[in-house]
């Protein structure tokens, strides 16, 4: 039997993720808060971070209920094809990263978003890939981010307003990029005033302008947790992440407040649950039941 076993493990690797032991470079060299022996046990052990969030969503003037879910995980990814790596190479890159999902409905027709967020661990370095889906009865809207010489976005939709278009932006702060940052070191974002790439998801749904816009970053501690926080003065948005102080700053909540419709609305999320596990092969009717753990079912 144990002939099969590499093969198996070439196999496995093929698919969502392999998150092996890192080499010098995957742990953050700035991160003075965490040790890297403890960095490396909890995001290297094979294993993703899977969060379940109770989720009250804006939209249409309206609060709806529904579900999030954020998956973060440990991946080589290719700095040119910028896809992750199938092979270990020296050239790959070490990066977190974060599919970020919700699923709710408005009136008759449901909402299915998912963020894919690709960031380096090493935090001195820009996030590398964004990109955005959004599925409804009335269509899809899929967005994509590349960093090369500039930030390359290519914006497709079915709505007249959000026509097919590509974008190159300056290299400014994403906001989606912050998500990842505070899992690897929350201490190393800016605070203070400066132009931020708002997300992806918020841009598609409210027909905003791709763009940079002047924001104020903020970061609190309060007890046991962070409040991580941006605004947007001129989009009269803002969010805030709350966390915990200790690593591994586990994402507890946010909230983001936007007018919808004429009405201020806050858009909630509170944690469910938080599991770790190699997902990728678990795709068996048998293992429903870490769905059930998570609350999804």
């Amino acid at each position: 039997m144990n002939f099969y076993v590499p093969l198996v493990f070439s196999f496995l690797f093929m698919f969502c993720s392999d998150p092996k032991a890192p080499n010098k470079k995957s742990v953050n060299e700035t991160n003075v808060n965490v040790q890297k022996k403890d960095f490396n046990a909890y995001w290297y052990e094979g294993k993703a971070e899977i969060t379940s969030y109770k989720l009250t969503q804006a939209r249409y003037g309206e609060l709806h209920e529904g579900t999030a879910v954020n998956i973060f995980v440990t991946e080589d990814f290719l700095p040119d094809k910028q896809v992750k790596a199938d092979y270990k190479n020296e050239k790959n890159v070490p990066i977190l990263k974060l599919n970020s999902t919700k699923k709710f409905t408005t009136g008759i027709y449901p909402y299915s978003l998912m963020t894919s967020t690709f960031t380096p661990i090493d935090l001195n370095k820009e996030t590398i890939k964004v990109s955005f889906s959004g599925q409804e009865w009335c269509g899809n809207t899929f967005v994509q981010l590349n960093n090369r010489t500039n930030y390359e976005i290519q914006f497709f939709s079915y709505f007249e307003s959000n026509a097919d278009k590509k974008i190159s932006l300056k290299k400014n702060k994403l906001e989606n990029e912050f998500w990842n940052m505070l899992r690897v070191n929350p201490y190393q974002i800016k605070k203070g005033r400066y132009k931020i790439i708002p997300s992806f998801e918020f841009l598609a749904l409210n027909h905003q302008k791709v763009s940079a816009y002047e924001a104020e970053t903020n970061l609190i501690e309060k007890g046991k947790f962070i409040n991580f926080s941006i605004y947007y003065p001129t989009l009269d948005r803002k969010i805030s992440i709350k966390l915990t102080k200790d690593f591994p700053y586990t994402i507890e909540s946010w909230e983001e407040t936007f007018s919808s419709r004429g009405k201020k609305l806050i858009t909630k999320a509170t944690k469910i649950k938080t599991i770790k596990s190699a997902y990728w092969i678990k795709n068996g009717v048998a293992n429903v039941s870490e769905r059930k753990d998570l609350g999804l079912d």
